[in-house]
């Protein structure tokens, strides 16, 4: 397998284990980047965009890369933040009047963006028509009663977090953009990457890697690696885990990427990205985000976990004790990543992952083409991560 790219010297153990991903752990096609205080020292490509044609991973090739969207929408918040757009401690009701249905006047952004706020499932089925109507999306949202007391405890909102994302964007943009359109203009220009939620009709599919996965019986193979009372959430179809992934209604988180679910956005699970320019966002956020305008109230947001729920750490979606803070995920007892509890990112079904390291101005992507079975801390993933902080740092 012929690995594409370069590593700046001293980050050679990076290849190598990019190298032993396509050896040693099935990957078909892959990319990982690294920027460190703002200049890249890792980019590597390599391996099948199309396992059934055998086409090859090439420097400009997309992929989807499920929720790890939601830094990138988290970090679209940030910037709106910044620019005193809303404020994370203020009523979602205050930019949104009927978000307050069913007793959600009193939820804060912030809130919200931790995942305490009970809206994790969507009770009327959206199927991909429904969801290209922005507005019909924000009415079926606001409706939604949550599932308990915001507050009270935190469940990941899997699906439903980017819609309602989006709809605040649209409200407090003096333009009125979709967050897709919000992040085109406000952090993909400036920085100069590519990364898409909501796939324009411009893009050729031959930029872009398909995905390789299974269904939903492949779960209970695969307990050894994902928390078991997850995988029995998921097939209960009464469960708060099984209506959190179960709308949208798909056959498999491979249909996703599919024409018609590229084209719409949903800003928690269908970005379509370069590990590149993944990594080159966080740097930016990574070595204070004034390239992007985001100050230091705005980071603190992103960098300090927001206090759990009355309940505790225990997450009821994922099964699993979990922290958060701003729409990202940060380090817990069981994923650690970073140098530190400053760090935020989000991981992505089948493991994809990017992060931030404020400590040490990093930005870290990693994308697949090949579906896993983690929550985080996917084995690929997790190489190339360990031997990036093995580098000179």
């Amino acid at each position: 397998m012929t690995i594409h790219g370069s590593v700046a010297p001293g980050f050679e153990a990076v290849r190598e284990a990019f190298q032993q991903n396509f050896d040693e752990r099935e990957e078909i096609g892959a990319a990982c980047a690294v920027f460190l205080r703002g200049e890249k020292v890792v980019d590597l490509w390599g391996g099948e965009r199309d396992a059934t044609t055998g086409a090859p991973w090439e420097e400009d090739t997309m992929v989807v890369v499920f929720s790890s969207t939601k830094g990138m929408s988290a970090i679209a918040l940030a910037v709106a933040h910044a620019r005193g757009l809303f404020d994370y401690d203020a009523p979602v009701a205050k930019y949104w009047p009927e978000f307050a249905e069913h007793g959600k006047g009193a939820v804060t952004v912030r809130t919200l963006l931790s995942h305490q706020a009970g809206l994790c499932a969507i009770d009327e089925p959206l199927d991909v028509r429904a969801l290209a109507d922005l507005d019909r999306v924000a009415r079926t949202i606001a409706a939604q009663k949550p599932a308990w007391t915001p507050g009270d405890k935190h469940g990941y909102h899997a699906m439903s977090l980017g819609f309602y994302e989006g709809e605040l964007i649209r409200r407090v943009d003096p333009k009125k953009r979709s967050l897709g359109h919000f992040f085109r203009d406000e952090i993909a220009k400036p920085l100069g990457v590519e990364l898409h939620i909501g796939l324009p009709a411009s893009v050729p599919s031959e930029r872009l890697a398909r995905i390789k996965g299974s269904g939903l019986l492949a779960l209970p193979f695969h307990l050894r690696s994902l928390p078991w009372r997850f995988v029995l959430g998921m097939f209960n179809t009464r469960s708060i885990t099984r209506r959190a992934f179960g709308n949208p209604r798909l056959t498999s988180a491979v249909q996703i990427d599919t024409p018609a679910f590229r084209a719409i956005e949903m800003p928690a699970s269908n970005g379509i990205a370069s590990a590149r320019a993944i990594a080159r966002i966080y740097s930016a956020v990574a070595v204070g985000g004034g390239e992007l305008g985001i100050g230091k109230s705005t980071l603190d947001a992103l960098v300090k976990p927001t206090p759990p729920p009355r309940s505790g750490p225990y997450d009821v979606v994922l099964g699993v004790d979990m922290v958060y803070a701003a729409g990202c995920l940060k380090p817990s007892p069981g994923f650690r990543f970073g140098t530190s509890e400053t760090s935020f990112g989000t991981p992505g079904a089948g493991g994809s992952f990017g992060f931030a390291d404020p400590d040490i101005g990093l930005g870290f992507a990693y994308v697949m083409n090949r579906m896993g079975f983690h929550i985080a801390d996917d084995p690929r993933e997790k190489a190339l991560r360990d031997a990036t902080y093995r580098c000179k740092t």
